[in-house]
């Protein structure tokens, strides 16, 4: 049986992947409940920070911390934060937070890391992960992973007639 910590550490590990799920898939009622003068992708940013916020939490409840980390948590974490953080500068707020989804322009960007690694953006989040193998249980590592894999398979079936329009 699951204990009870376990348990809120796998609610709060899933926690933002059924918001994301429900944007992608619904950007109009996301739209519409931000309603006129308000950015849906800020919007989705302040809500995705704080769920982040809380799956940190989550993780950092069952994680045990300790110094010096491993050799490899150095290339691992340096290169999924510079792969985060380029995604970021290219895209800025709304192309990060699904703002083509949200009716916005977003232009197409072929610089590295794209047209180089396919979702760079969540490759870089699994590699920060998995430098904190040694402090945090496999499990939810592997659980935080697959919602970033289910995401990927969500995020790659966009059908342009779905995005949203203006508010109502």
């Amino acid at each position: 049986m699951i204990g009870v910590v376990a348990s809120i550490t796998i609610i709060g590990v899933l926690l933002p992947f059924p918001f994301y799920y429900f944007l992608w898939t619904y950007p109009q009622t996301w739209v519409n409940l931000c309603g006129k003068g308000r950015d849906p992708s800020k919007m989705m940013a302040h809500v995705s920070h704080f769920i982040k916020l809380l799956q940190f939490l989550s993780l950092y409840s069952v994680s045990s911390l300790s110094w010096p980390p491993p050799f490899y948590f150095y290339p691992l974490f340096a290169f999924g934060q510079f792969l985060n953080f380029r995604v970021y500068q290219l895209l800025g707020e709304p192309g990060t937070y699904y703002g083509v989804r949200f009716g916005k322009n977003i232009p197409w960007v072929t610089e590295f890391p794209f047209g180089y690694i396919k979702d760079p953006q969540y490759v870089g989040s699994v590699l920060s992960l998995l430098a904190c193998l040694s402090w945090v249980p496999f499990q939810y590592i592997l659980l935080w992973s697959l919602g970033y894999v289910f995401m990927i398979f969500v995020e790659s079936n966009e059908d342009p007639a779905t995005r949203a329009k203006s508010p109502t």
